[in-house]
């Protein structure tokens, strides 16, 4: 929506000069490798005990590294193993026993040996496309006269004018294929070094279990005071106003043969109290599940927070079937607050909203044009937003550099509930 081409130039660049840093830093892995190979080597005879843990500590920190990069670069968080043993009450032999025990240890040195080949040789490929293609667009026209038989760029016989012109069209094509390639090599770098770069499994399945449980607690602890809310809510508001209407009508039921206007006075005071106390529970309603989720759906329930909005907001949605009405409930609250944070905050003229369903993940991205710097460690509505998606297991992402724009990407994984009945 926001996207230029001369923005898409730029990430393309960015993303060509990642792939050269990712290509040198597949040459500097299998080094480091090398040292841990030979300390494991040398273990028998005694040097390889001392060798071990600073060449380990070495290997886990280029894997530490390659996952920060991950995360920075193409949005993807990789769990990190756990700590390498590094006790100093331990001797060195102790030490490098726990180490050659950890299995952690083991993945990363299988990722250093398989990092030049998924690291080096498929960044290679953005990298040659566009040297290249900076050769027949930049070099090719001014060489091809100085060689007597003319010479060949790719398929193309350069010893004309009109030859010259055709290598250096394919040139300015291999030079485009290898930008706009980039982006999608480092993701699929990312795709390739993700298996030995996280965490065995067993990790994996206990910080789960570790992390459900304080989102249970947390969870409970969110409903409880929800619920005192909304008790207090209703003592202070609705069951005031229907106290106080209770009250009116028996002084007019009172006043009906003896003042029949001062009892048609109250008699239409009762009405306006009605009337505030049934405002105050569509009020109270709304604010625990609005009906238009309920009726219709997470789309067009975001649709008329655009609709509210002061800004101009589009919105994209491709779900194809309803979700469960809990992980409806929290996405609406979730993106209700990234759109408010964007109109008090950003300075934003416009935002995207994209909501999409695929692979058992339902995704939620708010974009907008502002200024950026959003810091979610200097308010509490982002704060509240991740908390209510860790409920469900989900993520919440930010993207926020100077200048913008800002991107807020919500997960959260959930089957599919009911037909759909939303507009589209």
């Amino acid at each position: 929506m926001f996207a230029e081409p001369r923005a898409v130039a730029s990430r393309a660049g960015v993303a060509l000069g990642r792939c050269q840093l990712v290509s040198l830093h597949a040459l500097a892995v299998p080094v480091v490798g090398s040292l841990v190979v030979l300390a494991l080597l040398l273990v028998p005879v005694g040097v390889g005990f001392l060798l071990l843990p600073p060449a380990a500590r070495a290997l886990r920190g280029l894997s530490d590294r390659a996952r920060a990069r991950a995360d920075r670069w193409t949005g993807v968080r990789i769990g990190p193993p756990e700590p390498l043993p590094v006790d100093r009450a331990l001797n060195a032999r102790k030490r490098s026993g726990a180490i050659i025990a950890d299995e952690g240890f083991w993945r990363d040195l299988a990722w250093a040996w398989l990092e030049p080949v998924a690291g080096g040789l498929l960044v290679a490929v953005p990298l040659a496309l566009v040297e290249y293609g900076v050769f027949g667009a930049l070099v090719q026209p001014f060489i091809w006269q100085l060689l007597d038989d003319g010479n060949w760029y790719a398929f193309v016989p350069v010893h004309s004018t009109a030859t010259m012109g055709a290598a250096l069209v394919l040139g300015l094509v291999f030079l485009a294929a290898g930008l706009l390639a980039a982006p999608a090599t480092l993701r699929l770098h990312t795709r390739m070094s993700r298996p030995l770069l996280s965490a065995p499994r067993r990790i994996q399945l206990a910080r789960r279990v570790e992390r459900l449980t304080d989102t249970r607690t947390r969870a409970l602890d969110a409903q409880a005071a929800e619920l005192r809310r909304i008790e207090r809510d209703l003592h202070d508001g609705a069951q005031a106003r229907l106290v106080a209407l209770g009250m009116t009508l028996d002084r007019a039921t009172r006043l009906l043969e003896t003042d029949p206007a001062a009892a048609r006075e109250l008699l239409l005071d009762v009405r306006r109290t009605s009337e505030g106390a049934l405002q105050d529970l569509r009020d109270l309603v709304h604010g625990i599940h609005p009906p238009v989720l309920a009726d219709r759906g997470l789309g067009d329930a975001v649709r008329s927070l655009a609709l509210d909005s002061f800004l101009d907001v589009h919105v994209e949605t491709r779900l194809p079937d309803r979700l469960p009405a809990p992980v409806e409930s929290a996405t609406y609250f979730a993106v209700s607050e990234a759109l408010a944070n964007a109109a008090k905050h950003s300075g934003a003229r416009a935002v995207g909203i994209a909501l999409t369903h695929e692979n058992g993940l339902l995704r939620a991205t708010v974009t907008d044009d502002g200024h950026g710097g959003a810091d979610p460690a200097r308010g509490t509505g982002l704060a509240g937003v991740r908390q209510r998606l860790d409920t469900f297991d989900g993520t919440l992402d930010l993207h926020s550099p100077q200048g913008g724009p800002t991107t807020v990407t919500m997960e959260i994984p959930c089957a599919l509930s009911s037909p759909k009945t939303s507009s589209s």
